[in-house]
């Protein structure tokens, strides 16, 4: 998986499609992110202690990381990355404008 917790994508398809928001979690094993402000789903919840309200809440869902792009921060774009080797130590570089990220 080339994106990580705390990254910038861009959502290339769905119902949320053009969409930026930042990575909150990021599953490797299962191929999925939580992207904050896409893929909301409205989740019913029982109140579990004594003055805590119950209600309905918004929950951000996980969807395929093959779903977003990762957004350069230098330029600015969604792009691909690609993997360099800088001073022996593997880092991601964008493929437009040759940013490390």
């Amino acid at each position: 998986m080339n994106i990580k917790t705390n990254d910038t994508v861009k959502v290339l398809s769905g119902k949320d499609k053009g969409k930026q928001g930042k990575i909150l979690s990021a599953d490797p094993k299962s191929m999925k992110v939580v992207v904050e402000g896409v893929n909301v789903a409205k989740k019913h919840q029982k109140a579990r202690k004594q003055g805590e309200e119950s209600g309905i809440i918004s929950v951000e869902t996980p969807i395929y990381a093959s779903k977003v792009q990762l957004v350069c921060p230098k330029c600015g774009k969604a792009t691909r990355v690609a993997h360099t080797v800088v001073d022996g130590k593997k880092v991601r570089t964008c493929k437009k404008c040759g940013a490390t990220m």
